[in-house]
């Protein structure tokens, strides 16, 4: 089983995150790490904080001479910006910070005083900061390097920003995704979307839209039936409903099958037990089918806008302005290359839940094995 655990605040010492039950000898260094870290930091819309930050994941442990041990593999990542919040986000000595008391709609600012019983809303908001994410893209990275050895990929795109659908037939170009500013392929319905950006960032605003993550090479049969927690798109969903900011999830055709006859949903199997197509977003029955893997996701826009909502300040119970935090204006590209890190965690652990083994070549074992039985 797969595992992995984050700690860290947005503007603490650094953000960290420990993966265990990879099996050794799978490749991963540092560099290969922080390719997709950069990734995250990227897209148009973001704010100045990753004007700062430049991300590196530094592994402490699990990985000696570029190769996994088959121990748990710690990472850190370094805040930049800590050295300017050194005293207000200090471990030990009490600074004379001033309290956050006006909370922001749409935040956990609120529900997370009211839980926690603080009088400080920095408590709550530097963890539930999407800088967490991180950590998770970091993990990520280690379940990709696994992937690899299976010939699966995980590649994002932006599907929609601001109102502005991006939808086209056909094969996606992913270098001009990675080219993009908002990773979409279409530079037409690209200008679109960044002008959805600049329109919202004068008013004060800010934009949601939504990406998709598709996995190719997805062997059939990960994930089971048999119990809720075990079927693959339940993991999915979970774990990527549990990303900052993201509201709903579809598997291929997600809300779209709701309107829909069933002649014109469910995907024709061929002599040779291919799909003509793929409604069922390669999942049928919580079970990989071997088709593509496509999940959808839709961004709320972000609840920390240059023009703040009316609210209520907690100190004093006194209608106020919501506390403005630097922030970003759209963070659907970003959120898309999260998204991939997450679809990536939940595929690796179906993997090794499904080939086991300790070390990688026990785990291709399995799967040769499999894979011949199929033929």
């Amino acid at each position: 089983m797969l595992r992995y655990l984050t700690a860290g605040e947005s503007h603490g010492k650094a953000l960290s995150v420990i993966i265990e039950g990879m099996p050794a000898g799978v490749p991963l260094s540092e560099d290969y790490i922080a390719r997709d870290l950069a990734r995250r930091q990227a897209g148009y819309g973001r704010g100045g904080r990753m004007q700062i930050e430049q991300d590196r994941a530094e592994i402490m442990s699990g990985v000696r001479f570029g190769l996994t041990l088959g121990s748990p593999i710690s990472l850190l990542v370094r805040n930049r910006d800590w050295e300017n919040w050194k005293d207000v986000m200090s471990v030990e000595t009490a600074a004379d910070a001033e309290k956050v008391s006006r909370v922001r709609p749409g935040h956990a600012d609120l529900a997370g005083v009211i839980k926690y019983g603080q009088d400080d809303v920095r408590n709550i908001l530097e963890r539930a900061s999407a800088r967490e994410t991180a950590s998770r893209v970091a993990a990520g990275a280690v379940a990709r390097s696994l992937l690899d050895k299976f010939d699966i990929t995980v590649r994002s795109h932006t599907v929609c920003i601001g109102g502005h659908w991006s939808i086209r037939p056909g094969s996606i170009d992913w270098d001009a995704v990675e080219s993009s500013e908002v990773r979409c392929a279409d530079k037409d319905d690209e200008k679109k979307m960044i002008e959805a950006i600049d329109e919202a960032k004068a008013a004060g605003d800010t934009v949601g839209g939504a990406f998709e993550v598709v996995a190719r090479g997805v062997p059939a049969g990960l994930g089971s039936h048999v119990h809720w927690d075990r079927k693959l798109d339940a993991a999915i969903g979970q774990a990527v409903l549990s990303i900052n900011a993201v509201k709903a999830v579809g598997i291929g055709m997600g809300y779209a099958v709701a309107g829909s006859k069933g002649s014109e949903v469910h995907d024709i199997i061929d002599a040779d037990l291919c799909r003509k197509s793929n409604n069922a977003g390669g999942i049928e029955g919580g079970i990989s089918n071997g088709e593509p893997v496509v999940v959808r996701v839709a961004v709320k826009p972000i609840p920390t806008l240059g023009k703040p909502l009316p609210s209520v300040d907690i100190k004093t119970g006194e209608l106020a302005e919501a506390h403005y935090e630097r922030s970003d204006v759209c963070v659907v590209p970003a959120a898309g290359v999260i998204g991939e890190a997450m679809v990536a965690l939940v595929l690796a652990n179906a993997i090794l839940e499904k080939f086991g083994g300790d070390n990688i070549s026990e785990t291709m074992r399995n799967y040769r094995g499999y894979v011949d039985q199929l033929r």
